[in-house]
């Protein structure tokens, strides 16, 4: 099974995705946690270089590229062995990601971006989505560590990336299950997490 975790800055996806593993180990499940950007050698490499703040590229297409890039990379070298040997794979941020800020932040084309998007061999089974307001996810992001290429962008910006995650969820409401963040301790987070997957079928 293939499970991504989506949501902007700050919306707690690291924490969920250990808690949503140590479930499916109680249950005998063999996991494996990645990321992208930087899931592979060539991946980390990439994430070095397109979240550094001192990184600026003339082009949003350099960007969109290397992302793809290292989601090829990605999918041959750690998500399909671990599914063909019957592992769970759960991923911080997959394709919604692109879509999100490529597309709703940065105003790419979403026709041309879809093409690529269809030379993926591999869609996630289900995607976690963990939404809140923009205002209090930089503000977790801010108090988490120094920010990033991305988190330094401006509210309007995440704000923009939030709204095609919610646009992306309704549009697709079979794989992407959006959880409402706000107010909720992480554990209690899991419980309502833990609850929607046993409803779709999942444990």
């Amino acid at each position: 099974m293939f499970i991504t975790f989506e949501g902007i800055e700050g919306a707690g996806k690291t924490t969920q995705i250990q808690y949503l593993a140590r479930y499916f180990e109680s249950k005998s499940r063999s996991v494996v946690i990645t990321r992208e950007p930087g899931g592979t050698a060539v991946g980390q490499q990439i994430r070095e270089w397109i979240l550094n703040a001192q990184t600026t590229f003339q082009s949003d297409l350099t960007e969109l590229f290397l992302f793809f890039a290292d989601r090829f990379e990605h999918i041959e070298t750690i998500i399909k062995p671990a599914l063909a040997e019957g592992k769970v794979v759960l991923c911080d941020r997959y394709v919604d990601s692109t879509v999100a800020y490529q597309v709703g932040a940065r105003g790419l084309d979403e026709d041309a971006i879809q093409t690529i998007v269809k030379l993926l061999p591999l869609m996630p089974d289900y995607t976690l989505l963990l939404d809140l307001p923009v205002e209090e996810g930089l503000k977790r992001a801010k108090n988490r560590a120094s920010l990033d290429r991305f988190e330094q962008e401006s509210s309007s910006f995440h704000t923009q990336v939030r709204n095609k995650f919610l646009d992306i969820a309704s549009k697709n409401p079979q794989r992407v299950l959006p959880f409402n963040v706000v107010g909720k301790e992480p554990e209690a987070l899991f419980q309502m997490i833990k609850t929607k997957l046993y409803d779709v079928g999942v444990f």
